[in-house]
């Protein structure tokens, strides 16, 4: 099987602009933290109306809301390519040398480095202003571009 990517293929990639990655993230923080609640919900509730209360609650659940973020992530950019954010504006994520689906390894990668990017104030969101990919940090580190569907 030959992996080398032709000039054609190239020529036909359409990167994803940074409106259509945008909505995809808020439909995607939306939805993740939709789970969350749902899940932690009788934690939510026993906190109380004090928003400082429910803060302290979820600081609890801290690694495991990390870890439903990571897998969320990780499955559906491994399994189809995009989250639903993604599906939603019609882009998604493919390999930069292969142009075609990501593995498992590399899209666990991506799913970590961009907890990474959260952490550190968006900083590797950023990334994508001052390259020619428009990779972000994630994308960088899993070796991945953002392509119109």
């Amino acid at each position: 099987m030959n992996n080398k990517v032709s000039s054609n293929d190239m020529q036909n990639l359409q990167l994803a602009t940074f409106w259509p990655r945008i909505k995809a993230y808020i439909i995607d923080d939306i939805l993740i933290t939709f789970i969350t609640v749902l899940i932690f919900w009788e934690q939510i509730k026993s906190a109380g109306d004090d928003m400082a209360s429910v803060m302290a609650v979820l600081n609890v659940y801290l690694i495991p809301i990390m870890l439903l973020k990571i897998s969320y992530h990780t499955f559906f950019i491994w399994y189809y390519g995009a989250t639903v954010g993604k599906y939603l504006s019609k882009i998604r994520v493919i390999d930069h040398d292969t142009l075609s689906n990501i593995s498992f390894i590399s899209s666990l990668v991506r799913a970590v480095a961009r907890i990474l990017s959260e952490m550190f104030f968006y900083l590797g969101f950023i990334f994508a202003f001052f390259n020619e990919a428009r990779q972000t940090f994630q994308d960088k580190i899993a070796k991945t571009l953002v392509v119109n569907a």
